[in-house]
């Protein structure tokens, strides 16, 4: 089935996204060192109860897939009966949003980050068949069950969906002291999520999921001073808790071969305030 792709439809390229990302750390380079070695911030932010800011992020995320009871006997026979396996791959993408601070202490805070995330997940499904290998790779599968009868040519088929995700995490963060300009933290909670495009969009996916997911968070940064603003590059990773598989339509091949789809991301965050 074809899909429109996230990068396509912003018209933007993954690589002309890190050269821009690059360009942005060099021009950044003489005022780390200002910063790190010679001028101490006089940024407020850190004693004001309330105090806001914005991120750019890029992530990798998949899929966490459970099999069946069914498709881990091989004694029953059903329409997956030809799915040798499903693997789901990491996939990147990109999200903004910004930041609100809630400040209880000196080192510890509540953050609120509402973000705008686009997401592709991908997953891959061998079929038994002929050879096996990465040449055999297509958008669409060869030889589809007719009338119940298996597919006749074996090979990889990969299977894309793409999301628009609002995310809303609460988050509590603990920071080191300060030494000169830099400082340690570490971040914890939970995020609501919701997918933009309705179910019924959703539905002419291949592999169909529900909307709505809870995921826990967790990560570490360390926040530079300069003299205007903080930058706190950080890392974060999420692991999604609903089960988000929809069945009833999914394509009749893998409908009963998966029992649980759960979202899991590794996400990178570069922080201003």
């Amino acid at each position: 089935m074809q899909t429109t792709h996230i990068w396509n439809k912003l018209n933007l390229r993954r690589n002309k996204v890190v050269l821009v990302g690059l360009v942005f750390f060099l021009a950044t380079i003489p005022t780390f060192g200002q910063g790190m070695f010679g001028l101490t911030s006089a940024s407020s932010s850190d004693n004001k109860p309330l105090s806001y800011g914005f991120f750019l992020a890029t992530h990798n995320s998949t899929l966490r897939v459970k099999y069946s009871d069914a498709f881990l006997n091989s004694s029953v026979t059903n329409a997956f009966t030809n799915v040798r396996s499903i693997q789901p791959k990491f996939s990147p993408g990109f999200s903004l949003g910004f930041i609100g601070i809630l400040r209880f202490h000196d080192q510890v805070s509540m953050m609120f980050t509402p973000k705008v995330g686009f997401y592709e997940y991908k997953t891959e499904v061998t079929y038994f068949g002929v050879e096996l290998d990465q040449s055999l790779i297509q958008t669409n599968p060869v030889g589809f069950p007719i009338d119940g009868e298996p597919p006749r040519v074996g090979g990889i088929v990969e299977y894309t969906s793409e999301e628009t995700v609002v995310e809303l995490p609460l988050l509590f963060k603990y920071r080191s002291q300060r030494f000169n300009n830099t400082r340690m933290y570490w971040l914890g909670g939970a995020s609501y999520q919701f997918r933009t495009k309705s179910q019924d969009e959703a539905n002419v996916d291949d592999i169909v999921m529900t909307g709505q997911d809870f995921s826990l968070e967790a990560g570490m940064g360390f926040e530079v001073y300069f003299k205007y603003f903080k930058f706190a590059p950080e890392i974060r990773f999420s692991h999604g808790l609903n089960n988000l598989y929809q069945a009833e339509n999914t394509i009749p091949e893998l409908r009963d071969a998966i029992s649980s789809l759960k979202k899991k991301s590794i996400t990178i965050y570069l922080n201003f305030q």
